[in-house]
């Protein structure tokens, strides 16, 4: 979706939900997931040549310049609705009519002259991107003549007061302090925190608690069932200084099972005749023990599926599966007695060379 906003001849809003394809409510995740599939998609090197495609890369990188970063994407959902209102204030301020958002000269006293330096090819981001974020889009503004940085010429209302007339404040958005000096900053978040946990398989499977420590103050996390090493749980504020605390888990190896993701693995020893005849054996799980029925002459390392015995899913509905191989264990320091009759039996024994 795209219009010309008014008094901005030639300047498309830009609908940067539709670039993405993802709706106004979708999450930060959401945002990053399709725009690393349209930049996958659309990348140059992938289509070398195709120019539609490079501009399509280029839309899709500044949606996410302005999606992707919280605070820009709070602005644009805030003032989308008043563009319009916007633009004209950018113009007034940068010089009345004519000025245009970036004209630089006009009015008593004016001889203004500005210089845009970025650090990306001017080419990568729309007018649109720079007028709405001024500065934020990565452009430093130099004042080479005339007035003192962040005057306007005198006989109209500046954008300040009409950003105030319209209830919105200006800062943020490019503008500099009257009278020069440094430009207003967004407050910085209060920093994050990290402390670490060591589990057991089964309280991964069952969930837990665990008692951290922070810088001398003893915090409780509750860790859900179904965490895995790397797993982090956000403690929302409890960070010193008000920031958040981020408990990473690690899961401590199991000397029964082998975890892969949602799902375990182990061996299951059995006997010559089990695997030879066939027999129903115990297997322990982590809900307890199950019946399983070998076939008559199970291989070594054949690998049954346990459906729904794995670890149940981080955050989700379901379990795994448990996978159990099979491991034949041979009987040793036979009598005199059994190893004759094992001779007989082999001599019975239909079994062609496996080799």
């Amino acid at each position: 979706m795209a219009r010309n906003a008014p008094g901005m001849p030639g300047l498309d809003y830009k609908d940067y939900y539709a670039v993405l394809g993802v709706p106004r409510t979708a999450s930060q995740a959401e945002i990053k997931k399709a725009f690393r599939k349209l930049a996958r998609q659309h990348h140059p090197d992938a289509k070398p040549g195709d120019i539609t495609a490079e501009q399509r890369f280029k839309e899709v990188n500044e949606a996410n310049e302005v999606l992707g970063d919280p605070p820009k994407r709070k602005q644009y959902d805030e003032l989308g609705a008043n563009w319009e209102a916007l633009s004209r204030a950018r113009a007034a301020g940068a010089g009345g009519p004519g000025g245009g958002p970036f004209a630089g000269s006009g009015g008593p006293g004016g001889n203004v002259r500005y210089q845009f330096h970025t650090t990306a090819d001017a080419g990568e981001f729309s007018d649109f991107f720079r007028v709405f974020f001024g500065e934020d889009a990565g452009a430093e503004v130099h004042q080479a003549a005339g007035p003192r940085r962040g005057t306007r010429p005198t006989g109209g209302p500046g954008f300040e007061e009409i950003l105030a007339g319209m209830g919105l404040g200006s800062q943020g958005f490019g503008t500099t302090p009257a009278g020069g000096g440094t430009r207003p900053t967004r407050p910085q978040p209060p920093p994050a925190a990290e402390a670490r946990a060591e589990i057991s398989l089964d309280e991964a499977y069952h969930g837990t608690t665990r008692l951290v420590e922070v810088e001398g103050k003893r915090l409780e996390v509750t860790i859900p069932p179904g965490a895995d090493t790397g797993t982090k749980i956000r403690l929302t504020g409890k960070a010193p200084g008000g920031g958040d605390l981020f408990v990473v888990v690690r899961q401590l190896p199991d000397a029964r099972f082998t975890r892969r993701g949602a799902d375990l693995e182990r061996e299951l020893p059995l006997t010559l005749e089990e695997a030879l005849l066939g027999a129903e054996v115990r297997v322990g799980t982590l809900k307890g023990s199950v019946l399983l029925k070998i076939p008559a002459g199970t291989q070594s390392g054949r690998t049954f599926r346990l459906t729904g015995q794995g670890m149940p899913k981080f955050k989700a509905n379901g379990h795994g599966d448990l996978y159990v191989k099979a491991r034949m264990i041979l009987p040793t320091d036979l009598s005199d007695e059994a190893s004759a009759a094992a001779r007989r039996f082999f001599e019975l024994a239909d079994q062609p060379d496996p080799r």
